[in-house]
Formats: C-alpha cells, sequence, structure tokens
C-alpha cells in the first residue's frame, strides 16, 4: 500500500522467519493460494462492488504504463497497487481452498497466511486496508456451495469485524461472535443489533487474563448453543501488548488459550474444522510469535 504502511509485506515474511526458525515449519503442510471465482466472491460481495475494484486496477495500470502514479487512494487508510486485485482474489481463494480442503477430510484444519486482510470490507465497500472479506466469503461457500446448516465466525482482532458484521448480519446460518477495543477504529460503524452476532466492546488497556473470562462466559455458551458444522476465524494478532495499532495486552499465550477454546467447541460440534485467516498484526515480532502459538495448537504439536 506504499512505502511505510504498516499492511506490509514484510508482515508474511515474519511468518515465514518464525515458522523456520522455530521448527514449526515440519509439522505444516503447504498449499498454495488459487485464485478465487468472481461467482464465489459475489457470495458476500455486490457485483459492482467486485466490477468497481477490478476497474480501478485496470485503470491503474493504463496510468502506470503511461507514466502515472503506482497507487490509488480508497480511502485515507487504504490503497491499491497493480498487483492488489490478484492478491486479493489469492486471499480469498486460499480461504475457499482450505474450506474445500477441510471439508474434504484432507485436513482438520488449516491457516491461510494471506495479504490482504479482509474482515472491514463490507458488502459494497473497501476499507480498513481490505478488499474483498476472506472468512465471509468462506464461510458463505461452505453454506451455499457444501450444503452446510450452521457455521460461526469467531473475530478476535483489535479491531471491529465491521464488514464481516455488514455481510453476515442477520443470517441465521452465521454466528459471529468477537471482541475489539472500543471506541476505536471504525468509529463510525453503527452496530446492527441482529440476533446472530455476539460482538463485546471493551476499553483500551484491557488484558488477556480478563479477556479470557469474557470469551469463557459470553463466547462459548452461544458457540455451544448454536453447535457450528465449521468454525472459521478472523485471527487479528495486534490485541498484542507490543503492537501499536491498538492498546490492548494479550500476548502470545492468551491467543493459544483462545485457539485451544475454539478447538474444544470445534471438536464437539463440527468434526474438529477449522478454517483459519490471518486479519491484523503489525509489530512484526509480536505477528510472528503469535502465529506461531496460534498454529501450534491447531497443529496440536
Amino acid at each position: 500500500m506504499g512505502p511505510g504502511h504498516p499492511e506490509c509485506p514484510e508482515r508474511l515474511d515474519a511468518i515465514e522467519d518464525r515458522l523456520l526458525i522455530s521448527g514449526l515449519d515440519l509439522a505444516l503442510q503447504r498449499r498454495e493460494a488459487p485464485v478465487a471465482s468472481i461467482r464465489d466472491i459475489e457470495l458476500a460481495h455486490g457485483r459492482l462492488h467486485v466490477a468497481s475494484l477490478r476497474g480501478l486496477s485496470d485503470g491503474l495500470r493504463e496510468e502506470i504504463d503511461a507514466g502515472g502514479p503506482t497507487h490509488a487512494q480508497i480511502d485515507p487508510d487504504t490503497a491499491i497497487n497493480v498487483s492488489t486485485w490478484d492478491a486479493s482474489l489469492r486471499a480469498a481463494g486460499a480461504a475457499l481452498a482450505a474450506t474445500d480442503a477441510v471439508l474434504a477430510g484432507e485436513m482438520q484444519n488449516a491457516f491461510c497466511s494471506v495479504r490482504p486482510p479482509g474482515h472491514h470490507a463490507c458488502r459494497d465497500k473497501a476499507m480498513g486496508f481490505c478488499f474483498f472479506n476472506n472468512v465471509a466469503i468462506a464461510a458463505r461457500y461452505a453454506l451455499e456451495r457444501h450444503g452446510l446448516k450452521r457455521v460461526a465466525i469467531v473475530d478476535f482482532d483489535v479491531h471491529h469485524g465491521n464488514g464481516t458484521e455488514d455481510i453476515v448480519a442477520g443470517d441465521e446460518r452465521i454466528l459471529m461472535v468477537s471482541f475489539f477495543q472500543h471506541p476505536f477504529y471504525p468509529q463510525d460503524w453503527i452496530h446492527s443489533g441482529a440476533a446472530n452476532l455476539l460482538n463485546l466492546p471493551v476499553p483500551a488497556y484491557t488484558k488477556g487474563m480478563e479477556i479470557r473470562e469474557m470469551i469463557e462466559t459470553a463466547w462459548i455458551p452461544r458457540l455451544e448453543a448454536f453447535a457450528p458444522e465449521m468454525i472459521f476465524v478472523s485471527a487479528g494478532f495486534d490485541a498484542h501488548r507490543e503492537d501499536d495499532m491498538g492498546q490492548l495486552g494479550l500476548v502470545e499465550q492468551d491467543y493459544a488459550w483462545i485457539t485451544h477454546r475454539v478447538m474444544d467447541v470445534a471438536r464437539r460440534h463440527a468434526h474438529g474444522r477449522i478454517v483459519s485467516c490471518l486479519e491484523g498484526g503489525y509489530n512484526l515480532s509480536a505477528l510472528a510469535r503469535s502465529v506461531e502459538a496460534h498454529l501450534r495448537v491447531l497443529a496440536d504439536v
């Protein structure tokens, strides 16, 4: 998104380096991310939104060929370059391919180490570094293409997944549970209050043990009662205490604990089926360590 932007390629490099250094790489099966079809993208997004992003990408390529700018701003935080369209299709494609593989029994769970993130992308709007909502697309895909009856979305990013809420609010087949710092970005979001959402705003400087208690008393009973057939995770790691993007106080052990609790629900109701997708996390060291903790639990090593 341009020099100095926190949503940078080095985020994935830091994760890769940590997996290699820790030896965890040996316990993982890797797959390349395919390109998602427009038909599947439109399970969660309007046709005009998709066409607009494609047109913006094509127009930018023409401008660059004519010596113009290399980036185009969508909002003050969010910009595209000529590779964003393909990267966005592959980020969503990773979530869809992971869904296929998990439901086929080829693997019990999957983590999609992808950029750009997705949970701020609304049905008809790109924002907050996000263009297509990877988790919402995958959740709808599991329902519409695989015939599942109930899926859950768990979002532990420091920011509210307003895009996910915009897409899934009122869809009784999907339960979304989240916590997020409040007041915080996106400040102007009007919550829908839909019955299928359990979104828990927490004040700045809330620490991990307080978050764990909220999850245990609010999330878990709701997830157990809903009995999802598959769980999708918006795995943002910017609630880490070392991440300057937010002001919450989680550490690696908290992310491991959250993952354990989600896995407990998945084992009881969803045959262990989980697809997790990277969202935020901008302190490179904290991000890499937190992803390692998340994956160690998912991989049971």
